[in-house]
């Protein structure tokens, strides 16, 4: 018996598989960070918007940091391009410009 073609690999369903909790990932950041976006503090004495803001903030670089060590496994990386990080990524960066402004 010859061995299977490489053409014949179980990439696809791999693939669909491990879209999931990517994808679940990238959702949770994609909601916190608009969130931390929308969220509008009264003044300088609002201090419940603030932490809001910045628990949003914490919970999508969290969601992110989580999705990039899970493609950075090297069976996942094998099997996801790299695009399919850059949106959680792209949402960190900007979870932490709006922690870092604070405002």
């Amino acid at each position: 018996m010859t061995s299977p073609s490489p053409v014949d690999d179980d990439r696809g369903c791999l693939r669909l598989v491990l879209a999931v909790p990517l994808t679940l990932l990238t959702l949770i950041a994609t909601y916190f960070c608009w969130t931390a976006l929308t969220i509008t503090p009264s003044g300088t004495w609002d201090d419940d918007a603030y932490a809001g803001i910045v628990l949003s903030c914490v919970v999508t670089i969290g969601s992110a940091g989580v999705a990039a060590a899970l493609w950075l496994v090297p069976s996942v990386r094998r099997a996801m391009p790299w695009w399919w990080i850059l949106p959680a990524l792209l949402l960190g960066a900007v979870a932490g410009v709006r922690w870092g402004v604070g405002s």
